[in-house]
């Protein structure tokens, strides 16, 4: 008899760690630089506008297709296609997307945690603007260091997996998301009372369109599309899997509407950190990824209290990377279970060791393989964009194909679950622009993709 699949002890218990899996580096790294460098509110707007007509009904879908089939990615369409279909051969590039995800996000977590500890112990007080460069380019330089601190964030996330959804994934992320938005909230109202935060306030709230336009309007349309579809971490089953170990008491386009609130939420609020931080300070806010790791600690030394503050930030930093890798280990527990009936140990054990030896690549690629280069890209680099140009909007693709096509599981077998239970229903009438419309704006990100790539070669 097959084993009864556990359930989330709590409505709010999904929310959050659906949420935590969508909130990551991607709100609070790259959202607040992307945002300056195209210009503040204005892009802002474009980023909300895309985010409800792109990311909300994809996320639907991918919890429409977990709930119903009540498994992972791994056997999801094999229980939910029609007899002779082929749609489950996806699973092994959804499969194969989380394990890619990992393969440098561990490594970029381990980043966090690292900066965490050297800010608290005050490493970065008394160093200059080089100095605080040195640091960033020392860690990327060292290979165990960068081995030891990816080793202790998957060797804490796979714990926090072995102790079972409820009683680990769960109860754990309800106290990171917790801790992380009350450390968002005090981190922001202290950046906003900061000398001269006025300047970045206004560059942020108050949309200039002319900035838009010296930016580039369409440049500014596909970066918010790109940031908007990658924040949810759509297409590779991430979020499919939670959907999979709720009931069905609520419809599921209202549970996926307070995800995408919190998500954004705390994307914004990151925005209120950094930007009046960066303006008080002199600093330009759209420098790109070093804003974080060379241009923040910076502005913690030139702040009062500002090694507080600094640990704080990267705390909140680190939970914000953890949330992401432990819902992602999560699903990567569920293939073996789902695909192999193996035992949580088992899957853990296994899949600790697997997540370790492949995000090797990726330190060695600034290391000792740093002349190594695909497509002109860093090995890291070239990871990414596998990930965030391929398997999202490809597998964003197949979902969304999969739930309006006949040949699938089809509209009314969707519609049916995602408007099963309470609250805010899924509109009939979005039939005509999911079938037609969104399918050709997902494949047009998969295109300008590369487009971007062999353009910059």
């Amino acid at each position: 008899m097959e084993k009864e699949r556990e359930k989330f002890s709590s409505r709010l218990g999904f929310i959050l760690i659906s949420a935590g899996c969508a909130i990551g580096l991607g709100n609070v790294w790259r959202f607040p630089y992307i945002t300056g460098k195209y210009g503040g509110a204005a892009f802002v707007l474009i980023y909300l506008f895309f985010l409800l007509v792109l990311g909300l009904p994809i996320m639907v879908m991918e919890f429409a297709v977990g709930r119903a089939s009540q498994r992972s990615i791994a056997t999801s369409f094999n229980v939910l296609e029609k007899e002779g279909s082929k749609w489950h051969i996806y699973r092994y590039f959804g499969m194969a997307g989380n394990y890619l995800l990992m393969m440098f996000y561990t490594t970029i977590g381990g980043w966090m945690l690292s900066y965490f500890f050297k800010m608290a112990k005050g490493e970065f007080q008394g160093l200059d603007i080089t100095g605080v460069t040195q640091t960033f380019d020392t860690l990327r330089s060292d290979a165990p260091t960068m081995i030891f601190w990816m080793l202790m964030v998957v060797v804490l996330s796979f714990l926090v997996c072995s102790m079972g959804l409820q009683s680990g994934v769960e109860r754990i992320n309800k106290i990171m998301m917790v801790v992380l938005l009350l450390l968002m909230v005090v981190l922001a109202i202290n950046s906003c009372l900061l000398p001269g935060a006025g300047e970045g306030l206004k560059f942020y709230l108050v949309p200039d369109f002319n900035k838009l336009v010296e930016n580039g309007i369409s440049e500014a349309v596909f970066a918010a599309m790109g940031q908007a579809f990658f924040t949810l971490s759509l297409g590779i089953g991430a979020l499919a899997i939670f959907g999979s170990y709720i009931g069905k008491e609520r419809k599921l386009t209202g549970e996926a509407v307070n995800i995408l609130v919190l998500d954004t939420t705390v994307a914004l609020i990151a925005g209120l950190i950094i930007f009046p931080a960066c303006f008080a300070f002199g600093i330009n806010p759209g420098e790109g990824p070093g804003l974080v790791f060379v241009t923040l600690p910076n502005v913690f030394n030139e702040m009062p209290g500002g090694r507080l503050w600094g640990a704080l930030f990267f705390l909140f930093m680190t939970f914000a990377a953890l949330s992401t890798i432990i819902a992602v280990f999560q699903n990567l527990i569920s293939f073996a279970q789902d695909l192999w009936n193996w035992s949580l140990k088992k899957a853990v054990l296994v899949n600790g060791i697997a997540v370790f030896v492949l995000s090797l690549p990726c330190i060695f690629g600034m290391t000792i393989w740093s002349d190594f280069t695909i497509l002109g890209k860093q090995i890291m680099d070239f990871e990414d964009f596998l990930v965030s140009n391929n398997m999202l909007p490809l597998g964003s693709l197949v979902y969304l194909l999969f739930c309006v096509s006949r040949y699938g599981w089809g509209w009314d077998k969707f519609l049916k679950e995602a408007n099963t239970g309470e609250g805010l229903s899924f509109p009939k009438k979005l039939r005509v622009y999911l079938t037609f419309v969104l399918p050709l704006v997902v494949f047009y990100i998969f295109i300008q993709g590369y487009w971007s790539l062999f353009q910059n070669l």
